[in-house]
C-alpha cells in the first residue's frame, strides 16, 4: 500500500515484457521489498547497490504489461517511486493500491501562472469512479480531480509536484497510468444493482 507521495524519481536502465531495472536513488531497499513504479506496485527481485544508487530488478507479468504504461516506456526514461507505506507513517496523499486500472492519455497542459493544468482521458469503464473533488493516482501521484468533463479529467498540479515528479517530463500524447480511488470502488460495490439484487435473494431466502 502506498500514499501517492512521490519520494524520488528512477530512471529506467532496462526494460521488457519480462523485466525493467531502475536506477533508485535510495540507500535502503532490499530484495523483497514492494516499491511503486509509476504507480505499479512491484518487487524488487535483484538489487545492486552503489554508494548513490541502487540499481534494482523488477519482474513484470503479462498483466502488469499489458494494463499499464510499461509499454510505451524506454531507456533513460523517467519513473515515479515510492516505497511501500509504514504503519506509523502518516497517509498525507490517499490510499493508493499500486494496482492499475487502465491507461489515460495527456490531452492538454495549460500553465497557469506557478502550477500547471493537466487535462486528461478517462476510460469507458473507469468513468463512474471518477468525481470532481475525488482522488486519482496518476503514475503514481496523489491528485485530486478540478473538474470532469465528459470522458475526461483535469487536475492542478503546483510547483513542488511538478518539479519533484516525472510530469516535468510528460508531453501532450503521453499515457500514464491510473489508479481510481479505491473508496470509489467499494462505494460503487456496495450499492451497485446485482449487490442489491443479491441482498434481496438473500432476504426472501430468509423470510421464507
Amino acid at each position: 500500500m502506498f500514499t501517492g507521495i512521490i519520494e524520488t524519481l528512477g530512471v529506467i536502465k532496462n526494460i521488457n515484457r519480462n523485466e525493467i531495472s531502475v536506477q533508485i536513488l535510495l540507500d535502503d531497499l532490499k530484495i523483497g521489498d514492494s516499491v511503486s513504479v509509476n504507480g505499479i506496485c512491484l518487487t524488487i527481485s535483484e538489487i545492486k547497490k552503489s554508494d548513490s544508487f541502487a540499481l534494482c530488478n523488477f519482474n513484470i507479468s503479462p498483466e502488469t504489461y499489458s494494463r499499464t504504461n510499461l509499454k510505451f516506456l524506454k531507456v533513460n526514461d523517467s519513473v515515479n517511486i515510492e516505497r511501500a507505506l509504514k504503519l506509523n507513517s502518516r497517509l498525507d496523499g490517499h490510499i493508493v493500491t499500486g494496482h492499475v486500472d487502465d491507461v489515460s492519455k495527456i490531452l492538454s497542459i495549460r500553465k497557469t501562472g506557478d502550477s500547471f493544468e493537466f487535462v486528461y482521458s478517462i476510460p469507458d469503464a473507469l468513468n463512474k469512479f471518477i468525481a470532481e473533488k475525488g482522488s486519482v493516482a496518476i503514475d503514481g501521484i496523489s491528485l485530486t480531480v478540478a473538474k470532469k468533463m465528459g470522458n475526461k479529467f483535469s487536475v492542478a498540479i503546483v510547483p513542488y509536484t511538478f518539479q519533484n515528479t516525472n510530469l516535468k517530463f510528460r508531453k501532450v500524447g503521453d499515457y500514464v497510468n491510473l489508479e481510481v480511488d479505491i473508496l470509489a470502488r467499494y462505494v460503487e460495490t456496495l450499492f451497485s444493482k446485482e449487490n442489491n439484487e443479491n441482498k434481496l435473494k438473500y432476504l426472501i431466502g430468509e423470510k421464507w
